[in-house]
């Protein structure tokens, strides 16, 4: 027992950079591309963002006694890679203590997948990620919002706002994929997909 509270200490000091992918700037804000900054806002909750020279916003802070940067690039999405891995530098945190919240057209709305490793699907701000942080080790929180109607250009459907009917929901779906953040931080990746991973 008192060996296991040991490990539990030490992974309690270590630091964790968690990046919210998304577009800056208010045009994109309630984009579907944007859900990955809508979850780090929550995280974030009343401290402020602060600018940083890794090209992005800031906030150091800790969560559950873990030690957490919480980070949004400020650069488009397909050159989030940039900034996630100046951050990772700045800050000393390896690859497999880095986690990225982003939108997922995958899974339905409102579902929620945590993972670790593979590829990008499509996505551009993760293939930057992989790319600049030299691979694919970190952990990803896939915040569904489903596939676009009929043949809208799925590039389209993610700069589009969410819709009113699904705005109704957003607020919750939001604050539960910041909570299995939370869980993944304090407990790891296995009980937050225990608890959170959407059954499909």
């Amino acid at each position: 027992m008192w060996g296991w509270w040991r490990k539990k200490d030490m992974a309690e000091t270590e630091r964790r950079l968690v990046v919210g992918l998304g577009n800056p700037g208010p045009k994109y804000a309630g984009n579907r591309h944007n859900a990955g900054f809508m979850v780090v806002d929550a995280l974030a909750g009343t401290e402020r963002w602060k600018a940083h020279k890794a090209h992005a916003e800031a906030v150091e802070t800790r969560l559950d006694g873990v030690p957490v940067v919480l980070a949004k690039p400020r650069t488009y999405m397909n050159l989030s890679g940039g900034p996630v891995s100046a951050l990772a530098a700045f800050y000393k945190v390896p690859l497999g203590r880095v986690i990225v919240v982003h939108d997922e057209m995958d899974i339905d709305f409102g579902a929620l997948k945590l993972k670790k490793g593979g590829g990008s699907g499509g996505h551009n701000g993760l293939k930057s990620v992989t790319a600049s942080l030299g691979g694919p080790g970190y952990v990803r929180v896939r915040f569904g919002v489903g596939r676009p109607p009929g043949r809208m250009d799925p590039a389209a459907y993610v700069l589009r706002d969410f819709s009113s009917t699904e705005r109704a929901e957003l607020d919750l779906n939001v604050e539960r994929a910041a909570d299995a953040v939370r869980v993944l931080l304090a407990d790891g990746l296995e009980r937050a997909q225990n608890i959170y991973h959407t059954a499909v």
